[in-house]
Order: structure tokens, then C-alpha cells, then sequence
């Protein structure tokens, strides 16, 4: 848990702020959100990077927390942004991120978005198929635009986590074989909106080990100069993002462990090197902060019934992710109850953890979902006809509620029953 998070007095504060005088402001379930933890984060990350001397432009990988709040943060810092969809692009040019600073990945990208990152006048289009190419060519020429790419490649690495975050291996949709790297790039150049800038790749998500990074960026590297010397004008290089935190207490790879790595496998190229972090960046500044309806007593399980459900935090469900539960009241005691904790979601699988120790909490209580600001709020969803939990940014004394709570009625009025109801 990050340290803008901490007991005083027996209670959970973010930053100079009781956590349990904001439930009183806003109800539960609600998001919270660190602002000093964000750029702390942020400072630490990029600042590894400088003192190895890299050219290091940080793009926050916004699909991490979407907020404009969230990128704002990070923008004032002089970070760029890492977009996978026009929504996110124009999120970022929104709360003043530089054209120039965002790079446009995503395996899917639409004619329409393609256009309205051209227009923008984004650094680049991190290409990820020939088929993708043409079509960003084709519209490219018709605006009479050269489109700046570079080609991911994929460099079949095992990035060693979850099995539906990991991007780099040979059977993942994401970017072209390393081995046809060269092929796509002599036939990029040939077309007229095409202008070729450099290569990219990214491995996955959650990482906690640096070898992975080590083999694809010594890969990488290796492709750099190859293509070089068959005179393709590759000159930046993305290495992506995925750089874990710690959701158990785990030790982990610092950034400047990851840096040193960074200046060992690509240093000596001496090129621009673009960075994508999302969850590192934002993911230990938040908190779901949530209240116990129940404590219901099966034949042999004890089950924790919360007022946040699956909806509101997906990743136990999706991934069986492991979040702390931290009450606000520091415990008295050391005793601990082996507790389901689950939420009021009409499904098995609204369950955020099974057997776990906790101290002994009753119904009216409350708690924290820690490390929840890395894709809580941005994979939420409505189900059940839920309303969304509000967001709440804090930067020390100060707070602000950055997204309310609707209320049911603003929840259904994008809807329309058809004439003949």
C-alpha cells in the first residue's frame, strides 16, 4: 500500500485527510484517489530513467484510470499519454497533453480514429498489421498527410503473468512477428502517407520480474540495428509499459532496477526511447472504499456481504486478483476471522476473496480496497442497474469529488423505449 495511505489515531487517512470523514461526504461504494501518491509515482519513475541518461519521453498509459483528473495529474508533470481509442485521445488533448506527447497503440483501430489522430497531429501510431498500415496510408493520402508509425513488433517473450495480460508472445494478437519485422518497414516505406520513425513493442501487464524485459528489449535492440543497416530510417524506440506493483506486500523490481535494465539493452543505440506505464503510475494511489451490509454465517463459510460488488471492482472477478481489505478503524487486536468476501451482484462470481483473515468487522463497518487505481473505476460497469461509484481526488487537506454518483434517473436517460411500447 503506498504511503500517502497510513493509520494515525486508529483511523485510515489518504494523505492529511481521514479516509471515514469522506464516506460521510459521499457514501459508499466510492473511488479514492491520491494525488501526492500519483506524483510521487510519477517523479520516481521518469527520475530512474534520467539518471541513467536515457532521452525519455513518459507517456501514462491511459486506459489505466481515464479520468481527466487522473491525466491531469500526470500531464502537469510533463507526461505525454498512451491512448488505445479516440475516446482516450481526446481525453488526453482535453486536460492540455501536447499532440506531440501521445501515441496511439491498439490492435483495432478504426478508419474514424485513425483520421482523427491525423488530424491531431499525434507523435505516432504504434502499427500493429500490414492491413492496418494500408488502411492508415490510404486515409493518410487523402488528407495529404504523412501518418508517423512504428511498427510493434511482437518479440515472443514470456512476460511471466496473468495469461490474459501478457501481449508478447507469438500467439497473441498484438503487433507483427519479430522475423517479417524487416519486410513490413521496406514495404511501409514505399507508401506515399506513410513517414517510418521507429519500432515498438510491449510484453503485458503486471510484470514482476525484469528478465522478461531484458530478453525483449535485447531483442529489440538487435532488430534496431539490423533494420539500420538495411538503410530503414527506424529512429525511436517504444518500449511499452507493464511494470508491476505490489498488491501482497510483494518485493518487487524498482525503477531504477528496471531503468538500469533499460540502459544495458537499449542504452547504447543512444535514441529517443518512449515509455507506456499505466498501472505503476496510478494503480497503488487508490482506494474502493466500501461498507458491510451482512456478515452472514453459512453452514461452514463466513461470508462478508459488502455494498461494492463485481461491477464496481472487476479484477477478482476476471482475473482472481488479490486486493488488501483494510478496515478504516485500526484493528484492537491481532485476532483474525477467515471470511468469503463478496459483494450483492446476483452472480457466484462476485467475489473479491474466499478464506480470507480478517479482523472481525459487523455489518455498518467499513473498509478499503487497496491498490484499486489501476483499472477499478475504468472497467466498472452498470450491471445490475448499479450506479456507478463516485471518484474523489485528495491532495492533502484538499479534496474534490472528480466523477459523482448519478442519481437512477440520469442513469436511464440515455435509453429510449421504441413507438410501438
Amino acid at each position: 500500500m503506498s504511503s500517502f495511505f497510513q493509520y494515525r489515531d486508529g483511523q485510515l487517512h489518504v494523505e492529511d485527510l481521514t479516509v471515514a470523514s469522506l464516506v460521510d461526504e459521499v457514501g459508499t461504494p466510492f473511488y479514492l484517489y491520491s494525488a501526492g501518491a500519483m506524483e510521487e509515482a510519477y517523479t520516481r519513475f521518469s527520475g530512474a530513467l534520467s539518471a541513467q541518461g536515457l532521452d525519455a519521453l513518459v507517456c501514462y498509459a491511459v486506459k489505466a484510470n481515464p479520468h481527466l483528473a487522473v491525466i491531469g495529474t500526470f500531464a502537469k508533470l510533463g507526461a505525454g499519454a498512451d491512448v488505445v481509442s479516440e475516446g482516450e485521445l481526446r481525453r488526453a488533448l482535453a486536460v492540455g497533453v501536447p499532440p506531440e506527447k501521445i501515441v496511439f497503440a491498439g490492435v483495432g483501430k478504426t478508419a474514424a480514429e485513425l483520421a482523427f489522430a491525423l488530424d491531431a497531429g499525434i507523435l505516432q501510431f504504434n502499427v500493429e498489421s500490414m492491413e492496418e498500415l494500408q488502411l492508415l496510408n490510404r486515409i493518410a493520402v487523402q488528407k495529404g498527410l504523412k501518418a508517423p508509425i512504428s511498427l510493434r513488433v511482437n518479440p515472443d517473450v514470456d512476460a511471466r503473468t496473468h495469461a490474459k495480460i501478457t501481449t508478447g508472445k507469438a500467439e497473441n494478437k498484438f503487433g507483427v512477428g519479430y522475423d517479417d519485422a524487416a519486410q513490413v518497414l521496406h514495404q511501409a516505406q514505399d507508401l506515399p502517407g506513410i513517414k517510418v520513425v521507429g519500432l515498438a513493442t510491449h510484453i503485458g501487464s503486471q510484470i514482476t520480474e525484469l528478465d522478461p524485459y531484458e530478453a525483449a528489449f535485447t531483442r529489440v535492440a538487435r532488430l534496431y540495428k539490423e533494420l539500420r543497416e538495411a538503410g530503414l530510417p527506424v529512429r525511436r524506440l517504444d518500449l511499452g509499459g507493464g511494470l508491476g506493483i505490489a498488491y501482497q506486500g510483494e518485493e518487487l523490481p524498482s525503477p531504477e532496477n528496471y531503468a538500469a535494465v533499460v540502459a544495458r539493452t537499449v542504452g547504447h543505440l543512444d535514441v529517443p526511447l518512449v515509455f507506456e506505464p499505466g498501472r505503476h503510475l496510478v494503480g497503488q494511489a487508490g482506494l474502493l472504499v466500501s461498507r458491510v451490509l451482512y456478515v452472514k454465517k453459512g453452514r461452514s463459510r463466513r461470508f462478508l456481504i459488502l455494498d461494492a460488488g463485481m461491477n464496481d471492482l472487476m479484477r477478482p472477478a476476471l482475473y482472481e486478483a488479490w486486493h488488501e481489505i483494510l478496515p478504516l478503524h485500526e484493528p484492537a487486536t491481532d485476532e483474525r476471522i477467515a471470511c468469503d468476501v463478496v459483494g450483492p451482484i446476483c452472480e457466484t462470481g462476485d467475489l473479491f476473496a474466499e478464506g480470507r483473515a480478517l479482523p472481525p468487522l459487523e455489518a455498518g463497518d467499513l473498509v478499503a480496497f487497496a491498490s484499486a487505481g489501476a483499472y477499478g473505476a475504468a472497467m466498472a460497469s452498470t450491471y445490475n442497474s448499479r450506479l456507478p461509484a463516485p471518484e474523489v481526488m485528495v491532495r492533502g487537506s484538499r479534496w474534490d469529488v472528480i466523477r459523482s454518483r448519478p442519481t437512477y434517473e440520469e442513469m436511464m436517460r440515455p435509453e429510449k423505449l421504441p413507438d410501438w411500447l
